[in-house]
C-alpha cells in the first residue's frame, strides 16, 4: 500500500440508540428566546446534537450497565465502596478516598480543610466552582498558568504546564506558610483542554516539596492528559496510559475528581489524599456535607459503574478514539476557516469568539452571542467560556479573561463521525455570516456561577 495512513475508529459497537429530536429553525429561535440565549437554559428535548458538556453524559458500558444491578445499597459499609477504594488505590495511587456526589463536593470539603482567611491558591488557570470554593473559603486564586496557555494561537504542546517562575515569585512575596497548596489541572479546561507535561510536574513537586507546599490535582480528566503525554513527551510513547497517569499522580499530595468525565459515569466524585490527618478530617465533614463515609452522597450502582468505569478509562483503545474524535471535529474546523484554540485539546474543541466576532467588543458577550448563534443554526447546543464564565472582581467588576471561547465539548462514546460533519458545517455556516452577527447585554444575572442561570437580550 502506498498510503500508510491509520484511521481510527471507535473500539465499540452500538446495541442501543437513543433517538434525537429534529427542529426547526422557527422552533429553535422560539426555544433560544424563551431561553434567554442562555443554552444551558434550554430544555435538553430541543437539541440536536448536545455539546454543551461531556460532565456526566458518556455512554455507560454493558459492564458498567451490568454493575449497576449489583449495587449493595447498604447505608453502612456498601462492598462497592470498598470495589472503588481498590480501583483507586491501584489506578491512581491514593491511599485514602472520600466518595462525593461529584467533584465540586470534594471541593467543598478540601477547601474548608486546608485553607484559611487570607490564602493565596495558585493554580494553572482558573476553574468556575474550583476558585469559587477557595473564594467562599477566604482564600484568593492566583493564576500561575504559562502565558502560552493565553494565546490560543501559539501551538506549544503543553500549555497547561505551570510557570515555575510566578510560582516561585508568589511564594517569596507571600510565604509558603500562606500557600495551602497548589491546585493543579491536568488537561486544563478553560486554556481548551490543554495538558500539562510530565517533565513540568516533576519540577512543580521539587518546588513545592523544598517549600513544604501540597500539590492537591483536578484529575477530572487526567486520562486525556496522560494521551497527550504519551503522544508527545519524549520519553513515553512505549508506556501505557495506565503507567502514565500514576506516575502523573506520584508527583501529588492528593486529588479531587469529578468521575462524570474520564470516569464514564453519570455522577459522582470523590476526593483522594495520601495524608492521613486531612483524610480523617474529610471523612468527618463527608458526614456533614454528603452522607456517610462510605457513600459520600451516591447509590452503591453508582460507585460499582464508577469503579468499572475507571479501568475502562485508562484503555489504550478507549482514549486514542475518544481524544482522535476530538481532533477529528477540530481539523475539519480548521479546513472551514473556523478559528480554534491550537493544539487541539483532549475533550472537545475550543472557538475563538474574539477571533470569529472581532467587531463585538467583550462586554458584549462575543461567546456567549456566538453559542446562541450555532444552537440556531443547526440544533446544536456548546457553551460560553469567556466573560460570563469569569464572573466578577470582589469589587464588582468584571473579569476581563484573554481568551473568550466557545466550547464545542464531547461526550465520550455518544456521538458519530457523521455528527461531527454536522457539527463542523453548522459552525462554517455561522463563520459566513460572522458580519452580521451582534452582540447581547444581560437582563439577569445570579450570584454565583452565572453563567449556569444568566439571561440575555440581542442588542
Amino acid at each position: 500500500m502506498k498510503n500508510s495512513k491509520h484511521s481510527w475508529a471507535e473500539p465499540y459497537k452500538i446495541k442501543m440508540v437513543e433517538l434525537l429530536k429534529m427542529t426547526t429553525p422557527a422552533q429553535r429561535k422560539k426555544a433560544m428566546k424563551e431561553a434567554g440565549y442562555n443554552t444551558f437554559l434550554l430544555k435538553s428535548e430541543d437539541v440536536y446534537i448536545d455539546l454543551l458538556t461531556d460532565s456526566g453524559t458518556s455512554a455507560m458500558s454493558d459492564r458498567q450497565w451490568s454493575g449497576m444491578m449489583m449495587g449493595d445499597e447498604a447505608y453502612a459499609g456498601s462492598r462497592n465502596f470498598y470495589h472503588l477504594e481498590k480501583v483507586v488505590q491501584d489506578v491512581y495511587g491514593y491511599k485514602y478516598l472520600i466518595p462525593t456526589h461529584q467533584g465540586r463536593g470534594a471541593e467543598n470539603i478540601l477547601s474548608k480543610i486546608l485553607i484559611k482567611k487570607g490564602d493565596i491558591i495558585p493554580g494553572n488557570m482558573y476553574f468556575t466552582t474550583t476558585r469559587l470554593h477557595q473564594e467562599l473559603a477566604s482564600g484568593k486564586f492566583e493564576d500561575i498558568i504559562i502565558d502560552e496557555a493565553h494565546d490560543p494561537e501559539n501551538e506549544f504542546p503543553f500549555k497547561g504546564n505551570v510557570d515555575l517562575v510566578k510560582l516561585e515569585k508568589l511564594i517569596k512575596k507571600h510565604g509558603a506558610e500562606k500557600i495551602p497548596y497548589v491546585s493543579m489541572a491536568t488537561s486544563v479546561n478553560m486554556a481548551g483542554g490543554q495538558p500539562i507535561s510530565m517533565k513540568n510536574l516533576k519540577e512543580l513537586r521539587a518546588l513545592t516539596k523544598k517549600h513544604k507546599i501540597r500539590v492537591i490535582h483536578d484529575m477530572t480528566r487526567v486520562a486525556e492528559n496522560a494521551y497527550f503525554i504519551q503522544q508527545r513527551e519524549k520519553g513515553y510513547q512505549q508506556k501505557t496510559i495506565r503507567e502514565i497517569v500514576k506516575e502523573i499522580n506520584s508527583y501529588t499530595d492528593g486529588a479531587t475528581m469529578s468521575a462524570k468525565k474520564d470516569a464514564l459515569v453519570n455522577i459522582g466524585g470523590f476526593l483522594a489524599v495520601n495524608d492521613w490527618d486531612v483524610f480523617e478530617e474529610a471523612r468527618n465533614m463527608v458526614v456533614v456535607y454528603e452522607g456517610l463515609h462510605t457513600y459520600g452522597g451516591l447509590a452503591g450502582r453508582d460507585m460499582e459503574a464508577m469503579a468499572i468505569g475507571i479501568g475502562e478509562s485508562i484503555n489504550d483503545d478507549h482514549i486514542r478514539a475518544r481524544v482522535g474524535q476530538v481532533i477529528y471535529l477540530g481539523e475539519k474546523m480548521m479546513e472551514y476557516g473556523v478559528p480554534i484554540v491550537k493544539p487541539i485539546g483532549g475533550h472537545g474543541i475550543f472557538v475563538d469568539a474574539k477571533k470569529f466576532l472581532p467587531h463585538i467588543r467583550q462586554d458584549q458577550f462575543p461567546a456567549q452571542t456566538l453559542a446562541a448563534e450555532i444552537y440556531l443554526d443547526a440544533g446544536v447546543r456548546t457553551m460560553e467560556r469567556g466573560v460570563v464564565s469569569a464572573g466578577r472582581k470582589a469589587n464588582g467588576e468584571n473579569y476581563f479573561p484573554k481568551l473568550e471561547l466557545v466550547r464545542f465539548t464531547i461526550p465520550r462514546r455518544v456521538y458519530t463521525q457523521a455528527h461531527m460533519d454536522v457539527i463542523a458545517e453548522s459552525a462554517a455556516r455561522v463563520y459566513d455570516r460572522r458580519n452580521s452577527i451582534k452582540g447581547m447585554k444581560m437582563i439577569y444575572e445570579p450570584k454565583y456561577l452565572r453563567f449556569f442561570q444568566a439571561k440575555f437580550e440581542k442588542l
